[in-house]
């Protein structure tokens, strides 16, 4: 969990993870529809648009060999009224979004039969919110998991067709032990879809033992079956599931409950994100600290492998906040964060800020060598940022603690014995790094 200078200083704690950019197409010869929409999602920073007002425009595009990850169809077009652009948009594997002005049920039954990703009514001032919607909603589907358990290869398949169209990554399964080895394998599964009779395990019990592992706040459980008991849907909720579907479903609804319970995964995230975030510096916090470190530590010692960890504290930030005021430390706070974010990422390691202007350094599979080494290049980076006030320029130092983890004890002395050693680092000139190789 780190962040980029730019990042850090503009308070970014809700962004842990940055979406990535997706091209989209927009195909419809209105251009006030076409603007609007252009402008609306390229203002969401997630999208680089191309506009087609005509299928002409739109074959010479793809003949230039454009790539897209969304098209938004119109369905009538100058040179192709009878919705051959949506054709040749499904053929080049492009989900589709339909934007139409005339709709009924046999339209409908025909997009579905092609297998459009979604469909929205030109009959109301919010239906580009919902093109808008639907556009981001398959952006952000791309990297998400959902497994499809089905030991009925075509069920299976339908509903694996189904899922890939809005731009998941599927994974199948036709046991329910196969399903758990898959769950073990790719941890960014964040929805499993079950049906109930399976050879090995049937749904409701392959519910149960997923629970074991795996939280509703993490992973969400749609049981799906062609049964006629009733109650059935009751002992998979009870089992741990989220979500009940009874086959034949209308394929809207199970769009529209899959997509909610995704959602529902989202909001819990971004809670987690502001429970576990200095709301300062968008780095992670001292509860997050305590919370994550521990787990890191026991695994490496399980494995014999070193770390150490490292507290690390703004020298003379008193006298800054007195002699600038609050706001010019709040920005020295917020640079320095990014400032070791930057540095730090990539590293695995974990970079907390405590509370004040204390930060600290967890350093997974580095001995006090190595790491008095990193706590280095850290204090330079430090000493050499800038931060600009009206007038001048303004810097700043740090001084550093490094205590090497050799045993199992709690995590709250491995940080005390840091914050021993930066209080030597401090009486002894400030501006430097101290470790325990100093001691002797």
């Amino acid at each position: 969990m780190y962040f980029s200078e730019e990042r850090g200083q503009k308070h970014a704690a809700s962004g842990l993870g940055r979406a990535r950019q997706g091209r989209v197409l927009i195909i419809e010869d209105s251009r006030a529809v076409s603007s609007v929409m252009r402008h609306r999602l390229e203002g969401e920073g997630l999208c680089r648009v191309t506009e087609c007002a005509s299928a002409e425009v739109f074959r010479e595009v793809m003949r230039g060999g454009g790539t897209f990850d969304v098209a938004i169809v119109d369905l009538n077009l100058p040179g192709a009224l009878d919705g051959e652009v949506l054709d040749a948009v499904i053929a080049h594997d492009i989900p589709a979004i339909v934007f139409t002005a005339d709709f009924n049920r046999d339209l409908r039954e025909r997009l579905l039969r092609k297998g459009v990703a979604d469909y929205h009514v030109k009959n109301n001032e919010g239906a580009i919110d919902m093109v808008v919607s639907s556009v981001l909603r398959l952006l952000g589907n791309r990297d998400v998991g959902v497994l499809v358990v089905d030991d009925v290869p075509s069920a299976r398949t339908m509903l694996a067709d189904l899922l890939r169209v809005q731009k998941f990554q599927v994974y199948e399964a036709s046991t329910g032990h196969s399903a758990m080895d898959i769950l073990a394998r790719q941890p960014h599964v964040e929805l499993v879809i079950t049906d109930y009779n399976m050879p090995d395990m049937d749904g409701y019990e392959l519910t149960c033992r997923i629970r074991r592992d795996h939280n509703s706040d993490r992973l969400r459980i749609i049981g799906i079956s062609s049964s006629s008991d009733r109650l059935l849907s009751a002992s998979f909720l009870k089992a741990g599931a989220n979500d009940f579907v009874y086959r034949p479903y209308v394929v809207e609804e199970l769009q529209c409950r899959i997509q909610h319970n995704i959602e529902t995964l989202a909001q819990l995230r971004q809670l987690r994100v502001a429970a576990f975030s200095d709301y300062l510096t968008g780095l992670p916090n001292r509860r997050f600290f305590f919370d994550d470190g521990p787990a890191q530590v026991a695994g490496r010692l399980e494995r014999g492998e070193a770390c150490c960890i490292a507290m690390l504290d703004i020298d003379h930030f008193k006298k800054l906040n007195d002699t600038y005021g609050h706001e010019i430390g709040d920005r020295v706070l917020q640079a320095v964060g990014a400032r070791l974010a930057r540095r730090l990422d990539g590293s695995g390691h974990l970079l907390a800020r405590l509370g004040g202007e204390e930060f600290s350094v967890l350093m997974l599979g580095l001995d006090v060598e190595a790491g008095s080494a990193l706590c280095e290049t850290l204090r330079q980076d430090v000493e050499s940022l800038r931060v600009a006030l009206d007038d001048q320029d303004l810097s700043v130092t740090m001084s550093i603690g490094l205590a090497e983890i050799a045993g199992h004890e709690s995590f709250s002395n491995y940080l005390a014995a840091a914050d021993q050693l930066l209080y030597l680092a401090k009486s002894y000139g400030r501006n430097r790094v101290y470790s325990e190789t100093m001691l002797s």
